[in-house]
């Protein structure tokens, strides 16, 4: 699988290389939630439902998509212009709301559980992570991944870091990637980078709760980010009660 087809900006972080190509939200979020003390990744059994939301939030940055309440039907997202996204990823979850407005947790339940995989091979393939075929016991297959000498993770997470610890005032990408790690509940697990403590835990909260500040992304925008947070939050919530029940 090639790596996704979008230009890289000037914002862009990596290799520095004006041809490479820009990483998706959500693929900034799977690697910042890739622990490389132990080469697991945070929250994997309701992952698709923040890596579908970091989706739906990049359509958004992009005003590429809005949402709509619809009382008992909750929070519906609709796409918005008519010209499709030239990323595979982004232009599949934009066809499947452009001819009938989606439920927001429907939505994040049919784009989200392939994207683990695509974005997986994407960040090998870049080199942000590396990947290790071997056994176990001698006989039982075992994949182990580590973290590649890009770079690309210790910058992103010293964004998240300068936002959270230090309370600077993020720009748009940063303010998503903070929620929805915090969206995730794998805030813990990262406590060696994020520390597990009242000011961290509340400026995460806040950022999921759409506070991003004037700076960060237009009051629509993010009106329209903070909804998917909240339903990607609610849904992985929801099914890591019905899992551990």
């Amino acid at each position: 699988m090639e790596p996704h087809d979008r230009i890289h900006d000037a914002d862009d972080t990596g290799a520095g290389h004006a041809s490479e190509r820009q990483r998706l939200l959500a693929e900034d979020l799977l690697l910042l939630l890739f622990n490389p003390d132990d080469g697991t990744i945070g929250g994997e059994g309701t992952l698709f439902y923040v890596l579908g939301g970091a989706v739906l939030t990049e359509l958004a940055l992009n005003d590429q998509i809005g949402i709509e309440q619809a009382g008992l039907r909750g929070t519906l997202v609709l796409s918005v212009g008519d010209e499709a996204p030239e990323d595979e990823i982004l232009r599949s979850a934009w066809e499947y709301s452009r001819d009938k407005r989606r439920e927001v947790q429907g939505m994040l339940a049919a784009i989200g559980p392939n994207l683990r995989g695509q974005l997986l091979e994407s960040l090998i393939l870049r080199g942000d992570l590396t990947r290790e075929q071997g056994k176990t016991f001698g006989f039982i297959p075992k994949t182990t991944l580590s973290l590649g000498d890009t770079g690309r993770r210790a910058t992103l997470m010293s964004r998240v870091q300068a936002v959270l610890i230090d309370g600077a005032e993020p720009d748009a990408r940063t303010a998503a990637l903070a929620a929805l790690i915090s969206a995730s509940g794998s805030m813990p697990t990262l406590h060696r980078e994020l520390p597990w403590e009242n000011d961290v835990i509340n400026r995460a909260k806040a950022l999921e709760a759409g506070d991003w500040g004037a700076t960060a992304a237009s009051s629509a925008v993010a009106r329209t980010m903070n909804a998917i947070t909240i339903n990607a939050a609610v849904a992985a919530s929801v099914a890591a009660n019905a899992a551990n029940n």
